[in-house]
């Protein structure tokens, strides 16, 4: 097998950044480490949940699952200096890749009129022989592709219009947070302890999946991550995407 070349630098000639994915800490599993750095650059941030995490939980009811895991991701959202989070109560697990879940990102997508647009893997499986990715995963991250061209066209959903959205044709790239097909990468040498303080936020979650404390939990996960990712960044801790630029 030919060596993989290295991670290029992510660009960082943007202001505004939106982060759509499925559900309450699928941007702390290595994504928040980045953010972290983006947000003390001067960077805004906004997260934009599909789903509430209800069906996350398997000793939780998803009524009472909800309302802990939203708080649990206004906080660990905080952490990394992101205080815009919002959900659009997609029902967990069983999210309908469609026009209505684009249109819904598009309207997002207009509102907020980001440069960066950021989720999370959308390819059938994470690189390693036997992954398999989830329903949700796949369905989200490929409408936030498809989306990314929805804002940007008033002929595309024109009641989007009639509600005040105009179209927003400024999104200029779109990164995949822990794509097998990774091209790029974000030093996170100086804020892993805020992606593990990020992550570890979601207590009753990591709870529900380990019996060790979430804090934890939490830094031997993000090393092995970002140590992974090192080997194609100059032996420095990172986070990589898959980059596409429109």
């Amino acid at each position: 097998m030919s060596e993989q070349p290295d991670f290029a630098p992510m660009p960082t000639d943007w202001q505004r950044c939106l982060a759509i994915v499925a559900h309450p800490d699928d941007l702390e599993y290595g994504a928040a480490g980045a953010i972290a750095g983006w947000t003390a650059a001067g960077h805004e941030v906004s997260y934009l949940l599909v789903t509430r995490g209800e069906a996350g939980i398997d000793t939780m009811s998803p009524a009472q699952a909800l309302q802990v895991r939203e708080r649990e991701q206004r906080a660990s959202a905080k952490v990394v200096g992101v205080d815009s989070v919002e959900f659009l109560d997609h029902t967990d697990g069983v999210i309908e890749e469609g026009t209505r879940l684009r249109r819904d990102l598009a309207r997002a997508i207009r509102r907020h009129r980001p440069e960066l647009l950021l989720t999370l893997n959308h390819h059938d499986g994470w690189g390693t022989p036997g992954s398999w990715n989830t329903p949700d995963h796949r369905a989200v991250g490929r409408a936030v592709l498809d989306a990314a061209g929805d804002a940007g066209n008033r002929w595309i959903f024109p009641e989007l219009v009639d509600e005040g959205h105009e179209p927003w044709n400024g999104v200029r790239y779109v990164a995949v947070a822990s794509s097998p097909y990774a091209s790029h990468a974000v030093d996170v040498t100086d804020t892993l302890d805020r992606a593990v303080a990020s992550l570890a936020e979601h207590r009753a979650y990591i709870r529900a999946l380990d019996d060790r404390d979430p804090v934890e939990y939490a830094r031997e996960h993000l090393t092995s991550y970002t140590q992974g990712a090192a080997e194609r960044f100059g032996g420095r801790s990172a986070v990589s995407f898959e980059l596409f630029s429109r």
